[in-house]
């Protein structure tokens, strides 16, 4: 997660010494002290290096390498980005780069695919979420830090990496070539479940998403009169902008804290609320989550949970919860350093927590699904030939005619091998999903339940007590 704004104060040498000087309390005087010698031992084995080593050496490549080493005692998120690699990182949020596709962090030491970005090289050549990276062209990944792995990864487009990885049922780790591409990131995916009920996913929190989802919502709600239900799909995003974050947490809260940040001093929150104009706010969510939902999609996740505003089901999420600002140096580079800490709106720090999902549901792969699906089937009505067809079937064959690529998902034959439209293949192939378009379809069962009934209810008459 990565936010635009820093505020950092900044002590040149001078006004290091100056403050020595016995213009301010002794805790100061011995700290700024204490700093200003380890800035003169810093500088003594630089010049001993440039005086006397074997080799003469670059001296910008001892400074960047003393930076990336006083670095690597903080967390992994916390980075040094050369020029070349700041210019890269820029374009990132873009949605318009190039290299593999990943997203990466460092678990426990170890190189870790928090998600491959769906449609891009790393996603079609296999690479999964959760992959431990071993090695990248055969050089082995133990101790470089997120910034270096990803120069390894980067080069030219059209060229091929190889990465070694070692996965769950894995004996021994295995290499995946992939080939470099200019990455452009769709971040929203919408697709028409029927019946007024819209699907979306977010891939990632890059620049637009949040008018993005906005335009595909509205499209939605212009062909239908509105939404009777919506699936918020967060699983393997890996994260992205924080202001895209609130955008879209945004757009379903018309009140409320939608997140917080706290920094060093505990003292100072910076709380960020919801905004009423522009808010949908008539129909149920569930927003659906997995173990490498990471930073954004724990903030949207938290603040729509905590507001009481979607069901949020599926996986624990990651449990990035850190704030990083970039500040560009003056030649060019630029540090990402950890800021602050976020906060859901109940609370509750997400780092290294993540967000407990209201309803649990373990994914299912594809072959259990089918199993599941084989069961001893029950001659009905429907299965006598010659039956008389009821009013659904013969809409189905009337719409089966009309787009013959069609098939239902209620179809009794259960062929795998026909071809599905984009919302049947959704709800057959992705268990939950289709758990979460049951809970949504319940969701509005119950309310219409319950306004029966409640206008069922004997209304109160006024009475008068002599």
């Amino acid at each position: 997660m990565t936010s635009k704004k820093i505020r950092i104060a900044f002590l040149t040498v001078s006004s290091i010494v100056f403050i020595g000087i016995g213009l301010t309390s002794p805790s100061v005087q011995g700290y700024a002290k204490e700093r200003y010698q380890d800035l003169q031992l810093f500088a003594k084995v630089l010049n001993l290096i440039q005086k006397y080593y074997v080799e003469p050496i670059d001296t910008q490549k001892l400074i960047y390498g003393g930076i990336k080493g006083m670095l690597h005692e903080l967390d992994p998120h916390t980075n040094f980005l050369p020029p070349e690699v700041y210019k890269e990182f820029e374009s990132e949020t873009t949605g318009k780069f190039g290299g593999l596709g990943i997203e990466i962090t460092v678990q426990k030491g170890v190189l870790t695919i928090i998600s491959p970005i769906e449609d891009t090289p790393a996603w079609h050549a296999g690479i999964k979420a959760g992959d431990k990276v071993v090695a990248i062209n055969g050089e082995s990944t133990k101790g470089l830090s997120l910034v270096e792995a990803a120069q390894l990864m980067r080069g030219k487009m059209g060229s091929t990496v190889v990465l070694s990885i070692f996965r769950e049922g894995f004996d021994t780790p295995k290499d995946f070539p992939v080939k470099r591409a200019v990455i452009k990131i769709k971040s929203v995916k919408y697709t028409n479940l029927e019946n007024g009920y819209a699907y979306t996913k977010i891939t990632s929190f890059i620049e637009n998403t949040g008018n993005d989802l906005r335009k595909a919502l509205q499209k939605h709600i212009k062909k239908h009169n509105g939404i009777k239900g919506l699936i918020l799909d967060l699983r393997r995003n890996p994260g992205g902008l924080l202001d895209q974050a609130v955008l879209v947490s945004d757009l379903f809260l018309e009140k409320g804290i939608i997140v917080s940040t706290i920094g060093r001093n505990k003292k100072e929150r910076e709380v960020i609320y919801a905004k009423k104009p522009g808010t949908l706010d008539d129909f149920p969510i569930v927003v659906l989550i997995n173990e490498y939902s990471a930073s954004a999609s724990e903030i949207v996740s938290g603040a729509l949970q905590d507001n009481k505003r979607a069901l949020i089901m599926g996986q624990k999420s990651f449990g990035k919860g850190s704030v990083q600002s970039v500040v560009k140096l003056g030649d060019g580079s630029g540090l990402k350093l950890t800021v602050a800490r976020y906060y859901t709106p109940s609370g509750v720090s997400i780092q290294a927590e993540g967000i407990v999902p209201d309803v649990e549901i373990e994914k299912l792969n594809t072959d259990v699904l089918e199993k599941a699906r084989i069961v001893q089937k029950v001659k009905r009505e429907k299965d006598i030939k010659g039956h008389l067809k009821g009013a659904r079937e013969q809409k189905a064959e009337k719409n089966a005619k009309e787009d013959k690529t069609l098939q239902f998902w209620w179809d009794a034959d259960g062929d795998k091998d026909k071809v599905f439209s984009e919302r049947d293949k959704l709800l057959k192939d992705d268990f939950q999903i289709m758990q979460a378009y049951n809970y949504l379809r319940a969701w509005k069962v119950m309310e219409t339940f319950g306004e029966s009934e409640s206008s069922k209810a004997p209304k109160e008459e006024n009475t008068k007590t002599e």
